[in-house]
């Protein structure tokens, strides 16, 4: 769901606008579409808006997917009220430090008094949770419904749906793209032919009144990410670590199970290592784990659901389109490294600001303005920070892994930093 078409749809038979079928209509229905979809649907006694969420899948599908999502304890407070998973292990500690060199911080839940840093949860009992929420409110939900590219009008929206062969077309005031997935290499010379090809076939008087392509910053960090459940010899309960390589970071997540000895596992590490590592059997895949990670766990003693996918930073330029009638959260918005966990918490404070200022000047561009103007400050600091610690941390050069460290141990000794910094991950910039 990208591109976006100026057009006027009409009754034909009165030559007046079509109805609105809906005030808002979301599509996806991920863990931030589901959350925007619900925080939606608790204003409706006071908004009165009218909400419609489009999936290609039913919710049931990721219900047993062990994928593990790091939510901040900002974002714990933002889906408390909301629905929140019953199986989802604290981080009361963060342990950061790098593989050879010198230097570490630690980051602890009692210097901010606070219950935890965060929690870690999988990504189905996650869905699981909002989905039974969302199925108490008054959203209208299209399973198994596809969409295609929006039209846009002078007072809305146009979309075009399918579902068991059936197509027929929605209209609303405002269309929020939810729409997940992974980082992709860009093609921009695909795009620009597409681009050239769509101009020609509706003639300079129509090209000429088509909105810009939405611009997109992009990075390719040239890494894989080999995730998985690992199990531990020597656990330290409620602890996450952060250990960063010379070919990439580490991250090892705490979930809880027998003895507090499984963690979620993220590896980063480049295309082809990443690729030869994948094909290892389980016993010499997890004894390269151990001495890339160190002993401070004990041995790595299994592995579980091993999967990889590349990593790259898209982040749009704006949140708002089509003529201040398209909103994108959530990846459609932006697909972050996975270092220090922002993406999905990201996501979810865009979601919480979209719904409070929809609910506060209705279906309108006035309220993809605002939401806009107010995310602006705290996409620029998460992405950037995000960003410059995936190029920081990942660079294989001895003079810089002593600037790492000179950091790492400098935040130690100026608390102030590092309680900004926590704050940051932890809350982000709220306005």
């Amino acid at each position: 769901m990208n591109a976006v078409n100026p057009a006027s749809e009409t009754d034909h038979k009165s030559g007046a606008p079509a109805p609105f079928d809906h005030d808002v209509i979301i599509v996806g229905a991920g863990p931030v579409g589901l959350a925007l979809a619900g925080w939606l649907a608790r204003r409706s006694a006071t908004s009165s808006l009218s909400v419609a969420l489009i999936d290609a899948r039913e919710p049931e599908d990721s219900a047993g997917d062990p994928r593990a999502i790091a939510v901040s304890q900002g974002s714990r407070t933002l889906l408390q009220a909301l629905a929140w998973p019953q199986d989802a292990t604290s981080i009361e500690r963060i342990h950061v430090s790098q593989r050879g060199h010198f230097g570490r911080t630690l980051i602890d839940r009692n210097d901010y008094d606070l219950p935890a840093l965060g929690y870690v949860a999988r990504y189905g009992a996650i869905v699981q949770s909002l989905a039974q929420a969302v199925r108490r409110t008054g959203v209208h939900w299209l399973h198994h419904t596809h969409a295609q590219e929006p039209v846009v009008e002078h007072d809305g929206v146009t979309l075009r749906i399918e579902s068991a062969g059936v197509a027929r077309t929605l209209r609303a005031r405002i269309l929020v793209n939810a729409e997940g997935g992974l980082y992709r290499v860009q093609a921009p010379s695909a795009d620009t032919q597409q681009q050239e090809q769509n101009e020609a076939e509706r003639g300079p008087a129509e090209a000429a009144t088509q909105p810009a392509p939405a611009q997109k910053r992009t990075r390719d960090y040239g890494q894989t990410a080999l995730v998985g459940v690992v199990s531990v010899s020597a656990p330290q309960a409620h602890v996450a670590w952060e250990r960063f390589t010379d070919e990439g970071p580490i991250a090892l997540l705490p979930m809880g199970g027998p003895r507090d000895a499984d963690y979620a596992l993220v590896w980063c590490s480049a295309p082809v290592e990443a690729a030869r590592r994948a094909a290892l059997s389980d016993a010499d895949f997890l004894a390269e784990l151990g001495a890339a990670f160190g002993a401070r766990m004990g041995r790595f003693t299994q592995i579980q659901g091993r999967a990889a996918f590349p990593l790259g930073l898209n982040a749009l330029d704006a949140l708002v389109s089509g003529h201040g009638r398209i909103a994108a959260v959530g990846n459609a918005a932006q697909t972050l490294h996975p270092v220090a966990g922002q993406g999905l918490n990201l996501g979810l404070r865009d979601a919480h600001a979209l719904a409070d200022s929809l609910a506060q000047h209705g279906a309108t561009p006035l309220a993809l303005a605002e939401f806009a103007g107010r995310r602006a400050v705290d996409r620029g600091v998460t992405i950037g920070a995000t960003d410059t610690l995936a190029r920081l941390f990942t660079v294989d050069f001895p003079a810089l892994a002593t600037l790492r460290g000179l950091a790492l141990t400098a935040l130690e000794f100026v608390p102030p930093v590092k309680a900004a910094l926590a704050r940051q991950m932890m809350f982000g910039q709220r306005n």
